[in-house]
């Protein structure tokens, strides 16, 4: 699926809504952590790819899973984008002055106890990281084009707290992309199909 980035931004939520959520099994519905993360869709000249980080392994939520950079909301955080820019400053380095905010995909409620707001934007090289080697083990790109196809959506499953979970993931080389980030490029696929 080649990206119209006009359409793109049109499908988006211009601001975050709780309207419509997407919840992972396992949300029980407690109380939830709130958190932000930013979609990074990086415009190179030969396609759009999307920026990920490795976690590091020794990481109490999710280590060594591949994720968006971000984070929890702190209280001096003034809205959703602020969390992901700030989060994206200090995990990667990557200078807000070459992201452009394009808008929100609905909040994503994790099983491990996140309401996470997508905050998804245009990334315009060149730029430079420095990724914070206690969080980030790796960053990587993968292309769009890859990750909004749907023969690289496999559906598995596990058991986990007592339950038989399904999940989507998107392998690529060798990355394993699953969970909440699997789920919320699903959620853009969805949107850009609509």
């Amino acid at each position: 699926m080649m990206i119209d980035l006009e359409h793109l931004k049109a499908q988006l939520l211009i601001e975050p809504s709780t309207a419509e959520v997407i919840s992972e099994a396992g949300d029980d519905g407690s109380l939830l952590t709130p958190a932000a993360v930013l979609f990074p869709i990086v415009l190179r000249a030969e396609g759009c790819t999307v920026l990920l980080t490795q976690r590091t392994a020794h990481l109490r939520d999710h280590p060594g899973q591949i994720s968006f950079p971000g984070g929890r909301v702190e209280k001096e955080d003034l809205s959703a984008i602020h969390t992901a820019l700030r989060e994206t400053e200090e995990e990667i380095g990557l200078s807000r002055d070459r992201i452009e905010v394009l808008g929100y995909l609905p909040e994503y409620r994790t099983g491990t106890g996140f309401q996470v707001t997508p905050v998804v934007a245009l990334v315009q090289p060149p730029f430079e990281l420095s990724p914070d080697p206690f969080e980030v083990a790796e960053v990587f790109e993968v292309p769009l084009d890859f990750l909004l196809d749907t023969s690289n959506h496999k559906r598995h499953s596990l058991h986990h707290r007592g339950a038989l979970r399904h999940y989507y993931a998107m392998p690529y080389g060798e990355y394993f992309i699953w969970g909440a980030t699997a789920g919320m490029l699903r959620n853009l696929y969805h949107f850009l199909a609509a």
